[in-house]
Order: C-alpha cells, then sequence, then structure tokens
C-alpha cells in the first residue's frame, strides 16, 4: 500500500522562478520559468505529488483558446492558473526520492529480466515479427511469458515463433493477425484475442512505420498516422476489459525522442487535417515526429482514464538497425553507417521489457522511459489539453469509419 508522507513547509518551498501546476489527471509538475523546462519531481525535494478529488465547491477547470488552463471561483469571481487542490497534494513513498538505476543504455532485454519468471502472464507485442518488436517477443517468452505476436503477415510472425523455439521448444507463443492500416482488421483481432483470453497482462505497442511515401490507408487516413497511432489507440480500447481484469497490468507505447521535433503545438493544431495531412502537406519526417508525440498524449490520457493500469511510454534508441528504415534507400545507407554506434535490437528492446515488468513501477503510471529510466518528455508531450484533444479527435475518425460499416454502436470508446 502507498504511504503518504507529511509535508514540510520549509523544504517544500519552491525556488524563485518555478512554478508548481497539474495535469489534468492530477499529476503535479513543476515549471522553470527561467529554463523553460519542466520536470515531475521537486527542484528542493526530488519528490513527486499528486492531487486527488474533484475541485472545491464552486470551482471550474477550463481550458482557454490559446491552450492555457484556467481555474474559474465562481464564488469570489476569480480566475488563475493555479490548481486550488494543490494546497492539499499529497506526496507518495515510491516517488519520493528518484528511483534508483538499475539497468541503462547498454543493458539488454535479457539482462533486465533475469531471474524473473513469467509463467502465467500473457503479453501482446505489436509488430513482433520483426525487429526490435522480435527481440521483445523473445525475450518475454524466454521467461515463460504467453506471447501473442501480432502482426500483419502471419508466415513472418510464425517464422518468428519458429525461431524463438530453436532456442527454447516450450516457449507460449502464437500468432494473431493484425493489420494496422485497418480498423476492421483491429476489430476483428481484438474480437480474437477476447474470444481465447479473460485477462492480458501487458500489452506493447511496439509496430511502427518510418520514411514511408504519402499513401492513405483502407480507411482513408495518412498511412503515418494511423498504424503509428490511431490503430494502436483502438487496439488498446477494445481491449479494456482484459487489461483492466488484472492486477498490475501495464500497457507499453514505443514512442521516440522525435517527438520532440513534433509540429503539434496548440490545441488548435489537432484535427483531421492535420493528423491525418492531404499529400501536399505531408512529409515524412514530420507525420512520424507527430505520431511519435500522439503516443506520449495517448499515454497521459490513458492513464488518467485507467488508474489501475500501468501506462508507460518509451525511446528504444536512436537509429536503431532494424527493418524500420525500409522505404528509403538513402536511410537504409545512413542506418547502416551509423550501427556501430547505435544500440543492438536486444538493448533498445530494454527499456519496452523494463516498463512491461519492472516491479518497482507497480503503482506508477503515465511516465515516459529512455534507457530504462524515466526522464522528462517535451512539454507539448505533458500538455493535458493536447492529451484531451488528442483522444477526442481519435475517438472522432474512428466513429467516422465505423458508421459506413454501421458497427459504431458497438464501439468501446468513452
Amino acid at each position: 500500500m502507498i504511504g503518504i508522507l507529511n509535508e514540510s513547509d520549509s523544504e517544500d518551498e519552491l525556488p524563485p522562478g518555478w512554478e508548481e501546476m497539474t495535469t489534468a489527471n492530477g499529476n503535479v509538475y513543476y515549471v522553470n520559468h527561467y529554463t523553460k523546462g519542466t520536470q515531475w519531481t521537486h527542484p528542493r525535494t526530488g519528490r513527486t505529488k499528486t492531487v486527488e478529488g474533484e475541485l472545491p465547491s464552486g470551482w471550474e477547470r477550463r481550458v482557454a483558446e490559446d491552450g492555457q488552463v484556467l481555474f474559474v471561483d465562481h464564488i469570489n469571481h476569480t480566475t488563475t492558473y493555479t490548481d486550488p487542490r494543490l494546497a492539499f497534494a499529497t506526496e507518495y513513498r515510491e516517488l519520493s526520492h528518484p528511483m534508483r538505476q538499475r539497468f541503462d543504455g547498454s543493458s539488454t532485454a535479457l539482462s533486465v529480466l533475469h531471474g524473473r519468471d513469467l509463467r502465467g502472464k500473457i503479453a501482446i507485442v505489436t509488430g513482433a515479427n520483426t525487429g526490435i518488436g522480435f527481440e521483445t517477443a523473445r525475450s518475454l517468452a524466454l521467461h515463460g511469458c504467453t506471447v501473442i505476436i501480432a502482426c500483419r503477415d502471419l508466415k513472418k510472425g510464425t517464422e518468428a515463433i519458429e525461431k524463438i523455439k530453436q532456442e527454447r521448444e516450450n516457449v507460449l507463443c502464437e500468432t494473431l493477425h493484425l493489420d494496422l492500416s485497418s480498423l476492421h482488421s483491429v476489430r476483428e483481432a481484438a474480437e480474437k484475442f477476447k474470444q481465447k483470453y479473460r485477462t492480458l497482462h501487458i500489452l506493447i505497442l511496439n509496430a511502427g512505420v518510418f520514411a514511408i511515401p504519402y499513401q492513405l490507408t483502407k480507411d482513408g487516413y495518412e498511412t503515418t498516422f494511423q498504424v503509428n497511432h490511431l490503430s494502436q489507440f483502438y487496439f488498446t480500447l477494445l481491449l479494456e476489459h482484459p487489461i483492466r481484469s488484472c492486477h498490475n497490468s501495464r500497457v507499453v507505447i514505443v514512442s521516440s525522442e522525435s517527438h520532440r521535433f513534433s509540429s503539434l503545438r496548440t490545441v488548435e493544431d489537432f484535427h483531421q487535417l492535420s493528423l491525418s495531412p492531404p499529400a501536399y502537406k505531408y512529409w515524412f519526417m514530420g507525420a512520424y515526429n507527430n505520431s511519435k508525440l500522439c503516443n506520449i498524449l495517448f499515454a497521459q490520457e490513458l492513464a488518467k482514464y485507467w488508474p489501475s493500469v500501468n501506462v508507460f511510454s518509451c525511446h528504444p534508441g536512436n537509429m536503431v538497425s532494424s527493418s524500420l528504415s525500409r522505404y528509403s534507400w538513402t536511410l537504409r545507407l545512413l542506418f547502416m553507417l551509423v550501427r556501430p554506434f547505435t544500440k543492438s535490437l536486444q538493448q533498445a528492446a530494454s527499456t519496452s521489457i523494463f516498463c512491461a515488468t519492472a516491479p518497482e513501477l507497480e503503482g506508477v503510471t503515465g511516465c515516459y522511459f529512455n534507457n530504462c529510466y524515466r526522464c522528462d518528455p517535451s512539454n507539448a508531450a505533458l500538455d493535458s489539453a493536447l492529451a484531451t484533444r488528442l483522444w477526442s479527435v481519435s475517438q472522432e475518425m474512428i466513429i467516422n469509419i465505423m458508421k459506413k460499416d454501421k458497427l459504431w454502436e458497438t464501439l468501446a470508446l468513452r
């Protein structure tokens, strides 16, 4: 059980230039107005706080046109940027001190799992037939976890399983057909899983595309956005019951440090034409950066909706030699040249595995990890108004397609 610590007014005083603020799901973060940076931990104590419960009577939370969050006191007719619940914020023991770093960028997924017994656990890894996803699935399977390899090409998925079985014959692996360019396929995959399994302990959203030429999916949306975010957003929501039925279940969304270069900055940027742009507005790198920001915003909002689930986003590594660059010969050459200086696939899978299994992360949620350690994402990734807007627009885009199939009445969307 999480223990609440007593606060000390003296040590809790913020240094000059710092401000305490809250996210929509109650996490407290700190803004340094000198450096324009943000962080989760108190700049003096290194502790992390949360606020709980509803706003006091007469108060209302609003989002201004510029994306700023405001708190309106209707009784005294005042407006402030400060959440009134901050006066009653509590500190939690698990996060009261910086987390001891057991692993780093050189750690492998198998070293993270050393000595762990995952028998009885069920995991889905999307895009697990190759690259980082394969090493993620392999590492889990070799430690006793039942792993479902969710991928578009079942033949490649089966070949991946046979490769794992060459190391250990009795591993529990199976394939699940999942074509992220089709919301219909996403729905079928989720239903097929739920017909066989009642629980899902680990969901790792690893699949993604990069540097592809402009093209639309079967649903009419830009492919990078749908594959990297929209379809995996939908897949997760459809699996709500089996995920939330488990104690200490984990959802891990593989993002990228490239989210820091996203062009999405304000609430107004989050509409269908910017998330899924027409051909004349498309740039493959911009589309990828934007989709990676969406990954972290999705994790932030999902943590709010599913408080009993441990939700994380993470960065696997820079320019890891995998099939991600297969659509561009220039990028393939570049990835090949830097290969001696980047992570191996096993090292790249380590942070996903850490987020999915580390005991010290039980009860922690909504955090971003790099090199098996919690770090701060961009300011945009911490913007609760952007996260709320993305969630709403993503729902609308899915419902538009489901209406065409006359299935929107049965959507598992909030």
